[in-house]
């Protein structure tokens, strides 16, 4: 049973990845190299992106107004960051496209969210992948390779990327 639930969310993933590299407006597609950017871990420092090689990085671009965005954050908390948080082989950074730690810091405390939520304030990272439209989740594995994307927040697509993470992660 658990071969073909597997297989059915291989072949979803890759039917979504890609239907999604058509996506007008992504800037990268999977199989890219993920691009270099740094980026705020905590307010008054700064980090590369290349610091994180090495481990599989789920990178997720929102905005603190977006519904579609209100409705994944909650999944990636108890589904994602709950079970991988203490996993030295995972990363996970949630950035608010155009949001400073004015925002973020209250929206975080009042959703009671513990995973990273940083600022990309001038949309310097989120212009790395996309032109425009959120929610996205770009999954890098452990080489540095976009191995998938998506727009927008759909279930059926979340498990996929649940399948994908728990895969790269056993």
């Amino acid at each position: 049973m658990k071969k073909i639930v597997l297989l059915l969310a291989v072949l979803a993933y890759t039917l979504t990845a890609t239907a999604q590299d058509i996506d007008k407006d992504n800037i990268t597609k999977v199989g890219d190299s993920i691009p270099v950017f740094n980026f705020e871990i905590e307010k008054g420092k700064t980090v590369s992106i290349s610091a994180y090689k090495g481990k599989l990085i789920l990178i997720n671009l929102f905005a603190t107004w977006c519904p579609p965005c209100n409705a994944e954050l909650p999944e990636m908390q108890s589904k994602i960051w709950d079970q991988y948080k203490d996993n030295k082989n995972f990363a996970l950074f949630v950035f608010g496209r155009e949001e400073g730690w004015d925002k973020l810091i209250p929206y975080k405390a009042k959703k009671g969210f513990t995973f990273p939520i940083l600022p990309d304030l001038d949309r310097s990272i989120f212009s790395k992948f996309a032109k425009q439209a959120i929610p996205r989740n770009i999954l890098i594995d452990q080489h540095g390779k976009i191995i998938y994307q998506s727009l927008g927040y759909d279930e059926n697509e979340f498990k996929v990327l649940l399948a994908i993470i728990a895969k790269e992660l056993k």
